[in-house]
């Protein structure tokens, strides 16, 4: 037998058919479904669930008992903290095939999800920002934005080290890595970006 450049814990379920980059960790529990993509030096905690049609991008950290449904793409660098919840239809019933109305969630490169957070489906959580435990996002999150709460605001930025950023005439250097970012038109870019 052919040996495969990740490791799956002999307690996984790893369906053929799905694809796992060389250096991907999959632990106890988890369960990568046929058709469901993950890439290089990812980490796949315990109990985890990845679905068939979920797109999982690189050095990306999936804490426990996060499941990701079809419609889920999570692009590189992104951190999953535990028992975040994704969902992939809005009106769900039991009774009711709703598969043709699957509404995609993004998390864009960089992004932090807390632990408990909800992602209400169809929206987009933007690069590098940051979702705080417990919060329930249901509307699209910007770049860079810091947001919690029930529903989900916005409570400030971010930097992509992680550290909050304290704007001064539409300006912020960050205290931590020295990163400058400018806040234009509701917009935070970093200063080096083209807006």
């Amino acid at each position: 037998m052919k040996e495969q450049p990740f490791y799956a814990h002999p307690m996984s379920i790893v369906d053929e058919g799905c694809e796992i980059g060389s250096g991907t960790r999959v632990w106890a529990g988890a369960h990568v479904m046929s058709g469901a993509k993950v890439g290089e030096d990812c980490n796949i905690g315990e109990h985890c669930f990845i679905e068939s049609g979920v797109s999982v991008g690189n050095h990306v950290t999936i804490k426990n008992n996060v499941a990701l449904y079809d419609g889920a793409v999570v692009e590189d660098d992104v951190f999953l903290g535990p028992s975040c919840v994704f969902t992939n239809v809005v009106n769900p019933r039991a009774f009711v095939s709703r598969k043709k109305e699957f509404r995609p969630t993004v998390v864009r490169k960089g992004a932090s999800i807390g632990a408990n957070a909800t992602l209400i489906c169809g929206h987009t959580v933007g690069r590098y920002a940051f979702v705080g435990a417990g919060a329930v996002v249901s509307r699209d999150v910007p770049d860079y934005a810091m947001v919690y709460g029930t529903p989900a605001r916005i409570h400030g930025y971010v930097c992509r080290c992680g550290c909050k950023l304290t704007f001064r005439e539409d300006q912020a250097v960050c205290l931590e890595c020295g990163s400058g970012y400018r806040h234009e038109n509701g917009f935070v870019f970093e200063i080096n970006e083209i807006s």
